[in-house]
């Protein structure tokens, strides 16, 4: 069954998405970019309000894949108490490096997201890698966020092809992207494990604006 992610950036958006039931609550601050990271004290503030009642997971940031650089960023980052470290894998940088060098803290146990995005060039070979480096998903989104939603920028042969690689590798799978609620019947078929959502949640539909507990609830009775 498909599930919802819901992206907050506040003690008060946590515990209002965790009132409407979402199913994993994930940090991050959009004003910082497309995986722009909240700072580590308000996220250990976060995790202690939600009290282990929904997953959480958490950004580091927009920041090159330099394996030391995202080591320590990972490792900052986990030390709050999240579930899930989200890391997006930005094009030009050392991916590799950068998976071999995660690999130590997954083999420790910590549970790792892998974040690609659609509108830059896609190797699904990397899916294989995340896997070989015990990564625990994959969400797939979007990095320019004026450049379209996803469903804009992927056909859905591209998707069906995304989310049964994933799974086959027993990858949790994740799809966002300046998702809508009119998206949501679309992107149910592929099956995907979450679906994840932060313009669509706020008044005007401006991911950084303030979240409407009402389009919270509506978006969330859609995927259900």
């Amino acid at each position: 069954m498909t599930k919802m992610l819901a992206s907050v950036n506040s003690i008060a958006e946590a515990l209002l998405v965790l009132e409407a039931g979402v199913d994993i609550i994930d940090l991050k601050q959009p004003a910082l970019g497309a995986l722009g990271a909240l700072d580590s004290a308000t996220v250990q503030q976060i995790v202690i309000e939600v009290n282990r009642r929904c997953p959480v997971s958490a950004t580091i940031g927009d920041i090159p894949l330099q394996p030391q650089l995202v080591f320590n960023a990972v490792k900052a980052m986990a030390e709050t108490g999240v579930d899930y470290v989200k890391i997006g894998f930005f094009p030009g940088d050392d991916g590799l490096g950068t998976l071999n060098q995660l690999s130590l803290l997954t083999a420790q146990g910590y549970r790792l997201i892998a974040v690609l995005f659609a509108d830059t060039p896609l190797n699904y070979s990397v899916l294989t890698a995340l896997k070989e480096a015990r990564f625990t998903g994959v969400m797939l989104d979007t990095l320019d966020k004026k450049s379209g939603s996803l469903t804009q920028l992927m056909s859905p042969v591209a998707m069906t092809a995304f989310v049964k690689q994933a799974k086959a590798l027993d990858l949790l799978c994740g799809l966002a992207g300046s998702l809508r609620l009119d998206d949501i019947s679309s992107l149910l078929p592929y099956q995907a494990d979450y679906l994840g959502f932060r313009g669509a949640l706020c008044e005007g539909h401006i991911r950084v604006g303030q979240l409407n507990a009402a389009t919270v609830l509506r978006i969330r009775k859609a995927i259900k």
